[in-house]
């Protein structure tokens, strides 16, 4: 996954700040903690939020239509692994 100092999903164009985005998991770190989160496009995010504020650090593109519609939906569908 390309890292990214971008402030909006290059795929969709939705703020980095902006609702709606799904936690899917968060994991505390000696700083503060990284989230895997996903754009209401489907795009994986990795996010960091520390003493610098919260950031995404790298993002996938975007899922498939299948799993982009369920992320949207809120569901649990998802792939059993991450594709690079």
């Amino acid at each position: 996954m390309p890292s990214t100092d971008a402030t909006a999903c290059p795929h969709c164009g939705w703020p980095d700040r902006g609702e709606p985005f799904r936690v899917l998991s968060r994991h505390a770190t000696a700083t503060g903690h990284t989230e895997w989160t996903r754009c209401g496009c489907g795009s994986l995010q990795v996010r960091v939020a520390d003493g610098r504020g919260a950031r995404v650090v790298s993002r996938s593109g975007p899922a498939d239509g299948r799993v982009a519609r369920a992320a949207e939906r809120g569901t649990g569908a998802s792939r059993s692994h991450l594709a690079p």
